[in-house]
């Protein structure tokens, strides 16, 4: 369990980032503790990949300071570098080497002696569930298996803490529950991992959850925290047809202070459940949208990042 006096894995103090004009990173403030599980949420061009790339030693910052396991991000990239993994949103191995070559060719890089080599290698195959693959070629796995593997790959060397950036990102529903399992593992062992998702049933069992939308952190907390404190008004869950020209024609609404497609219905977010619903309704009924049901639900973490999101727009 990760308790609030757990040392810092990483502090990040006003962190920014400016190519030329563009400030691709503005003030970005958070710590990270010793085995937790933080989520780095934001959309495509957010300045997730440019904090990372900085945090990892690969970017300096343009202003700020960071330290990633006592380490200096700017004086000691080279030992930030020895100390981490990272395992990248696009697969990254060498597809026509096999499983364990693949692991030799990590804890090489490593710089790991022949015999930890051996242990760390019969360790990670275990952990991942490859034992029995070590012979088989990396390009004729399948996507999940190639996860785990670029996982062992990223924890060859015994890292404190990882980053992983979308690492299930086109696995298949049962992958992905086990490739969670693996990192609930390593959290539970106190290895820290940072990581970034677009799958919100993911970001619900981070420890802590970082938003981040054009460069800022807009929010940060505890996914109960964050639905408890970021979302204003309450949710109505409306199923309807068509959804589209029901969308349109809810946004009209005064008391409707936001409204999303959610699956195959729509959130509506307004200020009174009981007030507001009948309204709701009606609106749907003027623009002949045929309702099926309409009932208040608990806010989930996608609703608290629209509007958020809808919240900057605005």
């Amino acid at each position: 369990m990760i308790t609030q006096s757990a040392p810092a894995a990483i502090i990040v103090e006003g962190l920014t980032k400016r190519f030329g004009n563009f400030t691709a990173v503005e003030d970005v403030s958070f710590q990270v503790r010793r085995g937790e599980i933080f989520g780095f949420l934001g959309p495509n061009g957010s300045g997730k990949s440019t904090t990372i790339r900085m945090l990892c030693g690969l970017l300096s910052p343009t202003s700020g300071r960071a330290s990633v396991l006592g380490y200096d991000i700017v004086r000691d990239a080279e030992a930030i570098r020895l100390n981490i993994g990272y395992m990248s949103q696009k697969f990254s191995l060498y597809e026509d080497l096999t499983v364990e070559e693949n692991l030799e060719f990590y804890a090489g890089i490593y710089q790991l002696p022949p015999r930890r080599i051996k242990e760390r290698k019969q360790d990670i195959l275990a952990m991942a569930g490859l034992l029995g693959r070590e012979k088989s070629i990396t390009g004729t796995l399948s996507t999940g298996w190639k996860q785990r593997l670029a996982l062992g790959c990223a924890l060859i060397h015994e890292p404190g803490l990882v980053f992983l950036d979308e690492p299930t990102g086109g696995v298949d529903p049962v992958s992905r529950r086990n490739f969670w399992d693996l990192i609930y593992d390593l959290s539970r062992s106190g290895v820290t991992v940072l990581v970034t998702t677009h799958y919100m049933d993911e970001a619900e069992h981070c420890h802590t959850i970082g938003f981040i939308y054009n460069g800022k952190m807009i929010a940060l907390g505890t996914p109960e925290n964050l639905k408890k404190t970021k979302m204003r008004g309450q949710i109505l869950q409306v199923e309807c047809a068509p959804l589209l020209p029901a969308l349109e024609a809810i946004k009209d609404v005064p008391e409707v202070i936001e409204a999303a497609m959610h699956g195959a219905g729509l959130h509506v977010v307004v200020e009174d459940i009981a007030r507001d619903t009948p309204v709701v309704r009606q609106a749907l009924k003027r623009a002949n949208v045929r309702v099926e049901a309409i009932t208040p639900v608990e806010p989930a973490l996608e609703d608290i990042f629209v509007s958020l999101v809808e919240a900057q727009s605005r």
